[in-house]
């Protein structure tokens, strides 16, 4: 279990977003991981009596970055967010603000995260991982049971993006941008379906929904036991495609593709 005090607080935006509210006792360090929007974070930074600090933004996309303006603007925090993204978000002053790429370390308060390029959802996707937590916030790169679209990106890419994050270790707690685990279970099942590890976690996720509860976090090591993105190499799932021969990245693409289509 994570050592560090770190304390990580789930906000819901929109119809199925998720805002991660993040706070270290131990200096008072505050942050949030893309604020779509500024009024539920500001509301509920009133009520627990905090400022912010830091801004953590994994991609550009408006439902990830809307709320920076107002945020910047009403507590004066700092954004981090990768270089390739400059120019792409509104309100980014590079005179205060902070650009990252691969393997950047930074402080957050006691606490340190290191920057994971994950390029496939948008060509400046980034990832922060928070090792002596356990926790790597991942935004649209990675789903439970899942991964995101390929908007900017190839398979290639999101499939290298994707085995980064498989590399981390199997406790971490994967903490993504939205609430789309129940369609990713259909579509899992479909493709994966004497996977019994996957029936159960589709039961527990179900349960969870039904009660009004996110299915986040998960962990990289039921993603890698479940997750038919993270498992391209797995014999069940290429004969169900029938990709018995083909390359990781091919059968990865195949998915991508078949999901994009898929209505069950």
């Amino acid at each position: 279990m994570p050592t560090s005090p770190l304390q990580i607080e789930i906000l819901t935006l929109f119809e199925d977003n998720y805002v991660y509210l993040l706070f270290e006792p131990g200096t008072g360090t505050s942050g949030v991981v893309d604020p779509g929007a500024a009024e539920p974070v500001l509301a509920r930074l009133t009520e627990l009596g905090r400022g912010l600090d830091w801004i953590l933004l994994t991609h550009h996309h408006a439902d990830h970055s809307g709320g920076i303006p107002v945020l910047r603007r009403e507590t004066g925090a700092r954004v981090v967010l990768s270089k390739k993204d400059v120019g792409r978000v509104p309100a980014i002053d590079m005179a205060v603000d902070v650009e990252v790429g691969e393997g950047d370390r930074l402080a957050f308060g006691d606490v340190s995260f290191e920057v994971l390029d994950v390029p496939g959802h948008t060509r400046g996707h980034v990832a922060f991982w928070f090792p002596g937590e356990e926790a790597v916030f991942v935004g649209d790169t990675l789903f439970v049971l899942g991964c995101g679209r390929l908007f900017e990106g190839t398979p290639e890419e999101m499939w290298r993006s994707l085995s980064k994050l498989a590399a981390l270790p199997p406790a971490t707690r994967v903490y993504c941008g939205h609430e789309y685990t129940l369609a990713n279970a259909r579509f899992a099942l479909a493709v994966d379906p004497d996977n019994p590890r996957l029936r159960e976690r589709t039961a527990h996720y179900e349960a969870l929904r039904a009660e009004g509860r996110p299915t986040v976090p998960t962990t990289v090591a039921t993603e890698l036991e479940t997750n038919p993105f993270l498992r391209p190499h797995d014999p069940a799932i290429r004969r169900a495609l029938g990709l018995e021969g083909a390359s990781d990245v091919a059968v990865f693409a195949e998915l991508r593709r078949r999901k994009d289509g898929f209505r069950g």
